[in-house]
């Protein structure tokens, strides 16, 4: 049998088969991703062959080449990566700019992995109902917003609390499968509850203390969205506190950044790393305000990420 896999566990797997019946498995056989060492060779999204007998026993035997994947560096010393799930036709990136604060630098990051692994991104800033009354906040909302707009990534803004801004998310996920990914904290699951209703996601609240959120989805699952197109499906995952790029070469980071890329095509240099080359088109865009520092910074940082044995804590 055939089939997409729509959860994962860790220890087994739930695949929905082409027929339609939901079946539990377990790994058969050794798999590996183009020879980078992963945390979990099978993802939610994966299309795999499976054998039993549908009631016990059932094994994934083989996975169908990925068309896409989005992948993390796995949170532990080590060089391995961790697939967030596969075969995407986009991502959602859920952020809050207060309460709690994603940092540009984990935006940043995200994205360039989705241009890397060729996966279209949506910006998805939740929790603009906190933002009223506050110009200055209200101000740095626009300023987000146009950095990223400006670049060319959609960016939807809606508060999941009071509804506004839903229904535009909702028309974007018509027809194709969107893994939604962020920080914990930032209201992913109460905004996939109220895209599916009934499903009753678990949510938690904010740690006064740190101002950051308590996980509270432990495995990823994919779930259809009723009323929508049959092929219209969310991937929940875990919610994470930091996002490593993983094996990226340093010639190509600036190839996962639009702007940074498109800039430079003018430089002196083919291999220009835009740090400290003569006639580096980049640069001077910087000093000019015509590339955002902030998204310089983001460069840096996974420029440091391919740097032998280092390893980043995270953003």
């Amino acid at each position: 049998m055939t089939g997409t896999v729509i959860k994962n566990t860790g220890s087994s797997y739930t695949v929905r088969t082409d027929e339609g019946a939901t079946v539990n498995c377990k790994i058969k056989g050794n798999f590996r991703l183009k020879g980078i060492r992963t945390t979990n060779p099978v993802a939610v999204g994966d299309r795999v062959t499976i054998t039993g007998d549908k009631e016990e026993n059932n094994y994934i035997t083989a996975i169908e080449p990925r068309r896409n994947y989005i992948i993390r560096k796995a949170t532990n010393l080590s060089k391995q990566g961790h697939i967030l799930a596969a075969n995407l036709d986009q991502v959602c990136l859920v952020v809050t700019l207060f309460h709690p604060i994603t940092s540009t630098t984990f935006i940043d990051r995200f994205l360039a992995t989705a241009e890397a692994y060729r996966v279209p991104a949506i910006l998805v800033i939740n929790k603009i109902d906190l933002l009223e009354g506050d110009e200055e906040a209200l101000e740095y909302l626009d300023g987000v917003c146009y950095l990223y707009e400006s670049i060319g990534y959609q960016v939807v803004k809606l508060s999941a609390k009071t509804g506004e801004g839903i229904e535009t998310l909702y028309e974007k996920l018509k027809g194709k499968t969107t893994l939604f990914s962020g920080n914990s904290g930032v209201g992913k699951s109460t905004l996939i509850n109220d895209l599916i209703p009934g499903l009753q996601l678990a949510t938690a609240e904010i740690s006064d203390t740190h101002d950051t959120g308590m996980h509270t989805t432990t495995f990823s699952e994919m779930f259809q969205i009723p009323d929508l197109d049959p092929e219209s499906f969310i991937i929940d995952t875990p919610g994470v506190k930091g996002f490593g790029t993983l094996e990226f070469d340093k010639h190509e980071v600036s190839h996962f950044f639009p702007e940074i890329f498109k800039v430079g095509a003018e430089c002196r240099y083919g291999d220009c790393t835009h740090t400290h080359e003569p006639g580096c088109a980049v640069r001077e865009a910087l000093e000019n305000h015509l590339i955002a520092e902030s998204r310089y910074a983001s460069y840096l940082s996974i420029l440091e990420d391919s740097e032998e044995d280092k390893y980043r804590k995270g953003y």
